[in-house]
């Protein structure tokens, strides 16, 4: 197995030195001196050391995000707004590359699939660029009597807090910075301690590009001791947040102080479909990939596998097949298909799934085993993993599990699947292959998901709403709705007679 070199050429170097977050426009360390360590899963070296903040440095971000919001940025004029998120768009483009480097080294994404995203990172820019001057209120006619007028005005919702899980930091700091910027709000972004540095250079590449100081600023720290203060903070107007249905439990409760808006993008255990009629050579690499891609660690990751019962051990047999043979190895090199897993906790909890799901009966079919040989045995490495005879109440098939496992179960009927489908407290995504467009529009409609794809997966698009039904949370990302968000309606009335 080849592992490539990481490219020298970066504006961080990867040497293990200290970061510091981004305040007020600043670099600055935790009030109390305290920093942590972020290692590359891949190696288990140290790649960084960061600040670990608490809650007096959720403070001093507040409070400048707080008066950025009332000082000059709310003077900003919408294609003022707009240029600047063009001038980042670009800046961006230009150290793509770099950029690439931090997520592969700091959460094991394989680079090639990082260099991939960028049209998806990019376009969400310059969309959120777009809809900064598509902002607007409505003229509304009442029924009051005498000479009134009446309308309403889009007003942005202020300082917003936005925590980020580690699986995807570039895309889920756009995700959040974008339409805050858009909509004229000032944001304070807790990455997770566990791939803080991309949105850290995300951060400088911002202050290059003109943001304002104040106006957009990155803390590093833990969940508990920076996380839990910014959510339940007094001057925070609304929080977003991407990660695990517990935690956005937690973070619901600790919204109540102030009432601030929340909008949240949580777990999911979502079912891919392949119907017998399925053109199953294209959907054996998709169906897979559902999952695989990025080691399983994506809330939307296909891991039940609902196969028509005539064409199951065949496609069983096939996924198998296209699972044993992907390449696994360290994410810097070109050719890596499948990563490591984010830590050594991560990994055991994986292992943990696999034993569950011999346990309970499944058989395993392909992988099923941490890979801890030769290149890979200082990483966090698990194989590709299928387990067939599986059934709905096995645990596998309940939970999430975050890791590169599926599990394939055989169906009937369409009404027998889509019950089954839909029979868990998740509803993020879910996935449909078949031929016949009636089966597709059905399906697409009876699924209780946010998203549904068809003879694909994992298609997201600036312009399309994204978000979950049921414990997926709620509120969306992308699209016209995703700015609404972030934004206040207010009713207006002048008299004029």
């Amino acid at each position: 197995m080849t592992i490539a070199q990481t490219p020298a050429a970066t504006r961080r170097p990867i040497d293990g030195r200290h970061r510091r977050m981004f305040i007020g426009g600043r670099w600055v360390d935790a009030a109390s001196g305290r920093t942590f360590e972020t290692r590359n899963p891949a190696t288990g070296e140290v790649i960084a050391t960061v600040p670990r903040a608490q809650k007096e440095d959720i403070d001093r971000a507040v409070g400048v995000a707080r008066t950025a919001f009332d000082g000059p940025w709310s003077r900003f004029k919408p294609h003022e707004r707009q240029k600047l998120l063009i001038r980042i768009a670009e800046l961006f483009e230009r150290h793509w590359e770099e950029i690439c480097v931090s997520d592969t080294t700091d959460m094991g994404l394989p680079i090639a699939r990082a260099r991939g995203n960028a049209n998806r990172v990019l376009g969400m820019l310059r969309f959120y660029a777009g809809m900064a001057t598509a902002i607007h209120g409505q003229t509304i006619e009442n029924s009051l009597p005498g000479d009134i007028v009446s309308f309403t005005r889009k007003e942005p919702v202020g300082v917003v807090g936005a925590i980020i899980p580690w699986n995807a930091p570039t895309a889920a700091s756009v995700w959040k910075i974008g339409p805050a910027l858009a909509t004229g709000c000032t944001i304070v972004l807790k990455p997770s301690e566990e791939a803080p540095l991309t949105p850290l250079l995300l951060a400088e590449l911002m202050a290059e590009a003109g943001v304002p100081d104040g106006v957009v600023n990155v803390v590093t720290g833990t969940g508990a001791e920076a996380g839990a203060p910014l959510a339940e903070h007094m001057g925070v107007d609304k929080i977003v947040f991407t990660g695990s249905t517990a935690t956005g439990q937690s973070i619901v409760r600790a919204s109540a102080g102030n009432l601030k808006r929340v909008s949240l993008e949580l777990g999911g255990k979502s079912p891919v479909i392949v119907c017998a009629d399925a053109d199953l050579e294209r959907a054996v690499p998709v169906a897979a990939m559902s999952v695989f891609a990025s080691s399983g660690q994506i809330c939307i990751a296909g891991s039940r596998l609902f196969v028509e019962r005539k064409v199951h051990d065949a496609f069983v047999e096939k996924l198998a097949a296209y699972a044993n043979g992907l390449r696994i190895g360290n994410g810097i090199d070109p050719e890596t298909e499948i990563g490591p897993l984010i830590s050594p906790r991560q990994l055991a909890r994986v292992e943990g799934y696999l034993r569950a799901g011999a346990e309970e009966g499944a058989r395993l079919v392909a992988g099923g085993a941490r890979l801890n040989e030769g290149p890979l045995a200082a990483g966090n490495f698990v194989a590709p993993t299928v387990f067939a005879g599986v059934s709905d109440t096995m645990t596998i098939a309940r939970e999430e599990i975050f890791g590169p496992v599926i599990s394939a179960l055989p169906f009937d009927t369409l009404d027998e699947v889509v019950a089954r489908a839909n029979d868990t407290p998740y509803g993020l995504a879910a996935g449909v292959f078949t031929r016949d467009l009636g089966v597709a529009h059905q399906l697409s409609r009876r699924l209780r998901a946010g998203s549904v794809w068809v003879n694909t997966y994992h298609a997201i698009d600036p312009a399309v709403p994204f978000g979950g039904y049921k414990m997926s949370g709620y509120g969306r990302e992308g699209g016209a709705e995703h700015l609404d968000e972030y934004l206040n309606t207010k009713g207006v009335f002048i008299r004029i007679d």
